[in-house]
């Protein structure tokens, strides 16, 4: 039976710290789904169409990784795809307190779910979606926070 393991998320954008923990979930799970959650209320800094597409282009060549938009509770789109695992990442305490809370509530919702937390490279701790932001807004170079070969203005 092949182990699946879904890594949600609203990657807006995809950073090279979440493509980081896709690839180490590789070593663990024989397919790692990418869930883009988004809030058709909530504007975005990109379309959730430009994220799906985003991450698909980094895993274009790894047909282990799919990618799938989503709305709605995480663990009502685990159990449509019949997954039992989330992927975590977690670059500090404050992570680890969040998704706590969250590992907590979707216990009350699916028992049967686990989450598997992983610890982020050192080398990328610094590195999220806000950050990201930030530099654009700035006109900063985004390169160095983005998966390699990402130009993130092709995806705006």
């Amino acid at each position: 039976m092949e182990k699946k393991a879904l890594f949600a998320g609203s990657f807006d954008p995809f950073t090279a710290g979440h493509e980081n923990i896709v690839r180490r979930a590789l070593r663990l799970f024989d397919h790692v789904l990418v869930g883009v959650g988004y809030n058709i209320k909530k504007q975005g800094f990109l379309t959730t169409d430009n994220r799906v597409r985003l991450i698909q282009d980094v895993f274009r060549n790894e047909p282990r990784v799919s990618v799938e938009a989503y709305e709605g509770l995480t663990t009502d789109f685990c159990r449509q795809r019949g997954i039992h695992i989330l992927v975590r990442g977690l670059r500090s305490v404050d992570d680890f307190e969040s998704d706590r809370t969250i590992d907590a509530v979707n216990k009350r919702l699916d028992a049967g779910i686990e989450t598997c937390y992983l610890l982020t490279d050192p080398n990328l701790g610094v590195i999220s979606s806000s950050v990201v932001k930030e530099l654009y807004a700035h006109k900063a170079d985004t390169a160095l926070f983005m998966p390699q070969g990402i130009d993130l203005t092709k995806y705006l």
